[in-house]
């Protein structure tokens, strides 16, 4: 039994707030747990230059996490005057999460540009903005059809992802950010429901993982997803 009193294999409740803000195309407030973030997806009726004429759309994130997000205050990356390399590996994972589920073609020549804001962190933060973005792109995608801009759907299958990590000796599910500062090893899952894998990524904190270790850590995550679809 963990400190938080769940199982080993026990995901934090997980709670969806649909069209949480009202002037984006789609928009939820996702929890795991303590740790709450807010995805808008916004779409424009243009593309990156090297997309323009081929017919062809674009999605793209961005992440932040509000100052007071944290245990303690952390500066906003736009009083810096830079982002910095953590923010930027987690919104390129966001996008290439959102990019492996949609067919780009039929979304035509626009972009949905999904924000994904922290605004109170305990783990799990990249894992809970991949959900939660699928979860708002679906809605701004029902909103073109509803809208006629769309003739049909462009998803090709719904994203979820999820953390997982080795506790000492313990495989973990979805930890907490206690945990997470104490992990030997820290995983994020990044699935579809067609039971594919989108991307993992694994690191040893001051140590390794063995094949065995990576095997128990996807078994874990299984049920995970299971749920996480179910949303």
């Amino acid at each position: 039994m963990r400190n938080n009193g769940r199982k080993n294999d026990e995901m934090r409740e997980v709670k969806v707030t649909k069209n949480y803000i009202i002037h984006p195309e789609g928009s939820v407030l996702i929890e795991f747990g303590n740790t709450k973030v807010i995805c808008n997806a916004t779409v424009e009726e243009k593309v990156p230059p090297f997309l323009r004429g081929t017919k062809s759309g674009w999605i793209t994130a961005e992440y932040s996490m509000l100052p007071r997000a944290t245990n303690s205050r952390v500066q906003r990356e736009a009083s810096k005057g830079k982002i910095m390399g953590r923010t930027m590996e987690i919104q390129r994972l966001i996008g290439r999460a959102l990019r492996s589920t949609i067919d780009l073609e039929k979304i035509g020549e626009r972009t949905i540009i999904v924000d994904c804001d922290v605004i109170q962190a305990d783990g799990g933060t990249r894992t809970a903005s991949i959900t939660g973005a699928y979860l708002a792109v679906e809605l701004a995608i029902e909103k073109l059809i509803d809208e006629g801009k769309l003739k049909e759907i462009p998803i090709k299958s719904r994203v979820a992802a999820i953390s997982v990590g080795k506790v000492k000796d313990d495989i973990l599910l979805d930890l907490e950010y206690e945990e997470d500062s104490r992990a030997d090893v820290d995983m994020n899952i990044i699935m579809n429901d067609k039971d594919e894998f989108i991307e993992i990524q694994g690191t040893g904190e001051e140590a390794t993982f063995t094949q065995t270790d990576l095997l128990s850590f996807i078994e874990i995550s299984k049920d995970a997803f299971s749920k996480l679809f179910s949303i």
